[in-house]
Parts: C-alpha cells; structure tokens; sequence
C-alpha cells in the first residue's frame, strides 16, 4: 500500500448541489436552487447537479412513482437552464461511490453528531423515533458523501440545509486528523439570494413544501400561467399596505416572504422593491406579482412538458452526467480506500 499523501493541497473550485426528486419541483425549488445553480454555471465555475434517489428512499416511494419524479426533476433542471453540456446532471444511484464512501464516513461521524441534526428531531418530534429507518438517521452521512466524493469546495444551499454542511465539514476535518492527510476540503456553504428560503402562500412562518397538504400554499413548476396567478392573488397578506423601509415587514411574514419573492423574481433587492412599491395595497402588489411569476415561470413549465414526452431522452443525459460524474469520483474513492488502508485489487 502507498504512503497516505500528506502534503498541503490547493483544492480547485468545484459546486456540488442536490435535489430529492420525491415530489414535484415548486418556486421554492427554483429560487433557492436552480436559478442559482444556472447562475454559478454561467460563472464558468465546475459544476455537479445530483438527483439523491437514495436520501429520497430514507421514507418509503412507491417505484414508479420515483421513476417519474426523478425524470420530472431532471426536466425541472435542464428547463430552468442547466445545460448538461456544461454542468453535470444525474442521478445518485447511477454513481455508487455515492454509497460507498458513505459507509466510511458512517464510521468516521459520530452518534452524536447525527441525533443532534435539527432535520432528525423536527421529523420525529412526538413521534416513535425507533420507528424510523436507520437511512433516515444516518442520512446526513450520504450527503456529506455526495459533496466530498468530487472534493466539492462549494455548496449552494438555504438556510435550513447549512447546519448539514456543517456536519459534512465535520466529518472531512476529522477524516484528515485521523489519518493524518489533507485529503478533502473543509467545504463552504453558498447562501444567497433575497428568496433563499421561500415560505408558505398560506403561512408565511412556515417552509414551502411539496408535502404541505394544501396545493395553494405552493406553486409547482407544472402549474399552468392560470393556477400560478390564482395562487399569488389568494396569497395569504394582512390589511396594511407596503411600509417605505425593509423594517417595516419584520413583524410581517406573510407580507415579507412576498416581497422576497418578487424580488428574486426581478432579481432585484427587498429594499429595491419596498421602495417603488412602498404604501401600495395588496389589491395592487400581489397582481404585479402573479404577472412576474407567470412571465418568469411559464416558459419553465412549457419546456418540462416538452421534456417529459421523451422519458427516453431525460434517462440519456442523466446516464452520460453519471459517467462523467464516475470519473470524477472513482478516483477519489479509491484513494480513499488507500488512505484507509483497504487491499484493491486493481491500480489506482
């Protein structure tokens, strides 16, 4: 076995960001995720856009079901901008280092670490948590597994997924310590945007969410120019009018994730609305806001339709970015196993 390098490394820059496909994309999909991955693509920065099928079966899926998700999400990509010419799409169970190096890291990340994880207790709050999978525990491993098996120096993320980036910076610095090499990057996360974390048409304290029981607290990106104008001009708002100051909305949720919203619409700043909007009514604001979402959204809606007539086509991409995503990451799992000390029959 060779010596484990030891020597400092210049890691290149490298974004890493995925989506589970287990439901339809919304607004909240495409603000805080992929017009910033098209962004970071058009920066000419190295980029890997996953699919996790594998965080998506922690809770059951029906299999068709999943199937089509994952096709609908990839098409939910490549409508947005994602070209897979320049960045690379697929699915995670396409690349098998995806699990394999989570199983190291399941050694190298700590029980603690995990049943500390904000999304762990918020999901078995009240309820029977030895009732849950193991998958759905451990999960958090799997995702630092998909950053660091391409040395992702980056990761766009909201605000509610940094406290996992974190756990992944965890498990990098104590596999470096333990094996005494600078072998993956301490990776940072990338959080921006005015709509980072879109909330509820109907609760604006609370996530918008494609398992949300209500359909009008979320627009779905397959929501025809109709039902997207319908949902914003119900959107949930109280009887005071616009205030002249961003302060103004602190104690106003509903009000200010609108404001946040249109703003990322317009890729403008919440200030930069407040003030040509500032003491408009909701009767004028919220069609200003259906008619920005519509222009913004339709042509998305339009080309996933288009995409989802040739499933055949969507499984093509998604397997040649898994290829290329492969040799990415063959390499670094291998000498991962190096570095561990693992016997591999094959040069590496």
């Amino acid at each position: 076995m060779s010596e484990p390098v030891q020597t400092p490394q210049t890691f290149p820059t490298r974004i890493f960001s995925g989506i589970q496909p287990s439901g339809g994309l919304t607004l909240g999909n495409y603000l805080g995720a992929l017009k910033r991955f098209v962004q970071k693509q058009d920066e000419g920065i190295e980029t890997v856009y996953c699919l996790v099928d594998m965080h998506a079966i922690t809770v059951w899926q029906d299999p068709a079901k999943l199937r089509q998700q994952t096709r609908e999400a990839a098409a939910g990509f490549i409508a947005a901008g994602i070209d897979p010419a320049r960045s690379i799409l697929f699915n995670q169970s396409q690349v098998t280092a995806h699990a394999e190096l989570a199983w190291i890291f399941n050694c190298v990340a700590r029980m603690g670490w995990m049943s500390r994880m904000t999304q762990w207790k918020d999901k078995t709050a009240g309820k029977n948590a030895e009732a849950e999978s193991l998958g759905l525990f451990a999960y958090p491993a799997l995702m630092a597994a998909d950053i660091l098996a391409y040395k992702a120096t980056h990761v766009p993320v909201g605000e509610d997924q940094k406290q996992h980036i974190e756990l992944t910076r965890d498990i990098a610095m104590k596999f470096n310590h333990d094996y005494k090499v600078n072998f993956f990057p301490v990776t940072e996360p990338v959080i921006e945007g005015a709509a980072t974390r879109v909330m509820s048409l109907r609760d604006g304290t609370k996530k918008m969410s494609k398992s949300d029981p209500s359909d009008q607290s979320r627009i779905n990106l397959t929501d025809d120019a109709d039902t997207i104008a319908k949902k914003f001009r119900k959107a949930k708002t109280d009887s005071e009018p616009l205030p002249d100051s961003i302060e103004g909305l602190k104690d106003r949720p509903d009000a200010r994730n609108l404001v946040n919203v249109y703003a990322a619409l317009a890729d403008m700043t919440p200030d930069a609305v407040i003030a040509e909007y500032a003491g408009a009514q909701f009767g004028t604001f919220k069609p200003a806001l259906a008619d920005l979402a519509v222009a913004k959204l339709s042509p998305i809606t339009t080309k996933m339709s288009q995409l989802m007539q040739d499933p055949a086509e969507i499984d093509r991409i998604l397997g040649e970015g898994a290829a290329r995503a492969d040799a990415i990451a063959r390499p670094i799992l291998d000498q991962v196993y190096d570095i561990v000390g693992m016997i591999r029959s094959r040069p590496f």
